[in-house]
């Protein structure tokens, strides 16, 4: 039977109870979301990282578009896994997601079932209070942002169905069904080896060569 562990670190989660606290260093999303410093804090670490080395200083709403990224993409990649392996969903509160703020890979996670009277998309929840926030807090566009979710659904779906193809389809299935919501790049997209995104996450600016880009990528 396959588990989310064997999918790779992306998709490895710890588990805790509804209502559950989990002692420090743990935070939830919810704690990101509302505390404007942390998210800021955050952002100018991953800036920092970016910047070693780098001819010029890296911009801040480049620094937010990674962020937001990397942020995201640990979050889907195990919602969308658990859709693949037909798992119950995990729930995209943000008070029920459990963090630890750490940079340099997979941050660790802590994740509990959704309700089963609640079936809230991916847009919607964490991933949608993020998006927003990074938006509104650092002026990086919604189509970039909303873009980025989008890569980073198709790449869960991606990884699932190399890792065990037994499972591709319905990782592509729940992938498609982010991939339809009108916010993530117009509903537009779908998953699949043709995937490219409808815009680009900024990354090229850290070295200011339009080459230097995601494999996803519009600019390609």
């Amino acid at each position: 039977m396959t588990t989310l562990d064997d999918l790779g670190p992306f998709f490895a989660v710890r588990t805790h109870a509804r209502g559950q606290r989990c002692d420090a260093p743990w935070l939830t999303m919810a704690d990101l979301i509302e505390d404007a410093h942390m998210l800021e804090a955050r952002v100018e670490r991953v800036r920092s990282a970016l910047g070693a080395g780098a001819a010029a200083p890296v911009e801040q709403r480049v620094a937010a578009s990674v962020t937001h990224l990397g942020l995201v993409a640990r979050l889907i990649a195990p919602m969308i896994a658990v859709a693949a392996l037909d798992e119950p969903p995990i729930s995209v509160a943000a008070e029920d997601l459990w963090w630890q703020d750490e940079l340099g890979g997979p941050y660790p996670l802590s994740v509990t079932t959704a309700t089963t009277d609640v079936g809230p998309n991916l847009a919607d929840g964490i991933v949608g209070a993020l998006t927003d926030a990074v938006g509104d807090g650092f002026g990086v566009s919604g189509r970039t942002l909303w873009g980025n979710v989008a890569s980073a659904t198709n790449s869960a779906a991606r990884l699932i169905a190399t890792a065990r193809p037994e499972h591709g389809a319905l990782a592509v299935a729940a992938a498609d069904d982010v991939l339809a919501e009108p916010r993530v790049e117009d509903g537009r997209l779908r998953a699949g080896p043709g995937f490219r995104r409808r815009s680009c996450c900024l990354i090229y600016r850290v070295t200011g060569d339009r080459g230097a880009v995601c494999g996803d990528c519009i600019l390609t």
